[in-house]
């Protein structure tokens, strides 16, 4: 059996087959500084893996990793090379998987797409920021990411569906960690976490504000006036107002759920009444219809948070934080009916273990440090709104062991037997598809 230390390197660097990293490939950032002329790296059957799509990837890991590639040219191009055969199989088990059938459910590739791109428009700040780091407007990136997020869901779907039932014995477990229980990476300290997450809404004020707003420019619409004039003098929407708030063609899937509906449920020359949305108020004139495809333009006026709109924040998660320490309601119960963070809420809030020096938001680290099992801290503002975070428990850095640790243990020696198999799997499909591989540059 391979040596463990390589296998957990390989897994943490190009993804456990069985579980690959869709979410990080596809938030995967621009080469910075690197003038890339496409070509085609890898063909399989009539799939291709480009050039700029292998370095987006192998960047990506990089990060991840601490790989300094002007540094360490070496372990860059050792990367560059692991993630290309990543790709390859992505493309093997993706072909596979369009060949028998396989199928997800549409409203779950929207779910997670709409959570990957959340989470990057919060990363960077804002939707005008993603637009710059990616050089392309909202739609053609949500256009992209959703190929590659159903791609992925179709991958992960066919992989289950075959490795499901791959079961392992105590005994195997054993084995597993009697071979390699010196070179198993050892656990470090860790804590686990919960928040309850209040985003900062707009207040009742801001919200009349808007619409009242909108309200004047769709009677000024409807009134005779220029739309697309309109559209440059009020839009807040700095990608289209100089367009006269013109899109161009879109396709169902490129913009959200509510301005989607109301878009194409118009006719040419038509104009919407108030569309609201989750970035504000929108009125919106069909241009025109080309088959499945339409051009619409949109005056846009975005919902604004205030100082009073934070503070009432602030208050209600403060007064939350009272209610739970006075027993009037438990923490699972305020995060699952309060909480924004719909993937944590549903779990009571739980966010799972993190190694300590591993936490990226400043406030999240502060209270891991101080805060004893149990306690609950104060409110802590962050770029996403109030958070209340309890320490669930803490561990100290230590080996693994079998009685400490043999869910652990058992998942390791799982996903090892798990991965050999795939390994065995793969070999056979790729002597079945056409795979040609060109010389890396």
């Amino acid at each position: 059996m391979q040596n463990v230390q390589n296998f957990f390197l390989r897994c943490k660097a190009v993804g456990v087959l069985f579980l690959f990293l869709w979410a990080v490939f596809i938030a995967a950032p621009p080469a910075q500084g690197q003038e890339v002329i496409d070509r085609i790296v890898a063909a399989v059957d009539d799939q291709i893996i480009l050039q700029s799509e292998l370095l987006q990837y192998t960047y990506s890991l990089a990060v991840q990793m601490g790989v300094d590639p002007r540094k360490q040219p070496d372990k860059f191009n050792e990367l560059r090379e692991n993630a290309l055969q990543s790709l390859i199989a992505q493309k093997v088990f993706f072909t596979k998987a369009k060949e028998d059938s396989v199928t997800v459910d549409q409203r779950q590739v929207d779910q997670y797409l709409e959570e990957r791109l959340k989470y990057m428009v919060e990363q960077l700040g804002s939707e005008e920021k993603l637009e710059e780091y990616y050089g392309q407007p909202m739609r053609k990136i949500r256009r992209t990411f959703r190929e590659n997020v159903e791609e992925n869901l179709l991958v992960r779907t066919l992989q289950q569906k075959k490795f499901r039932e791959v079961k392992i014995s105590r005994r195997e477990v054993e084995e597993f960690y009697q071979t390699h229980k010196d070179s198993l990476p050892g656990i470090k300290a860790s804590v686990r976490l919960s928040h309850v997450l209040v985003n900062i809404a707009p207040g009742d004020a801001a919200v009349e504000a808007a619409k009242a707003k909108i309200d004047t420019l769709l009677q000024r619409v409807r009134g005779g006036e220029d739309f697309a004039t309109l559209a440059r003098l009020y839009s807040e929407d700095p990608g289209s107002a100089t367009k006269g708030g013109e899109l161009g063609f879109i396709q169902r899937g490129d913009f959200v759920k509510e301005f989607e509906e109301a878009a194409f449920a118009l006719q040419p020359g038509e104009i919407s009444g108030v569309v609201r949305s989750p970035f504000g108020f929108h009125v919106i004139q069909l241009i025109d219809r080309r088959g499945e495809k339409i051009n619409a333009r949109h005056i846009l006026v975005r919902l604004s948070t205030s100082a009073s709109d934070e503070k009432a924040a602030e208050a209600f998660v403060r007064q939350l934080r009272d209610d739970i320490l006075a027993g009037k309601t438990s923490f699972e119960e305020a995060a699952k009916k309060y909480s924004s963070d719909q993937t944590s809420s549903e779990k009571g809030g739980d966010l799972g273990w993190f190694e300590s020096d591993q936490l990226q938001v400043p406030e999240f680290r502060e209270v891991a440090r101080t805060l004893q099992p149990g306690e609950i801290s104060e409110p802590l503002k962050t770029q996403y709104g109030f958070h209340l975070v309890r320490l669930d428990d803490r561990r100290e850095a230590r080996q693994y062991t079998l009685a400490q640790d043999w869910q652990e243990i058992h998942d390791m020696a799982q996903n090892a037997k798990v991965e050999h198999e795939m390994q065995n799997w793969l070999a056979v499909l790729k002597k079945q598809m056409y795979v040609r591989v060109a010389a890396l540059e």
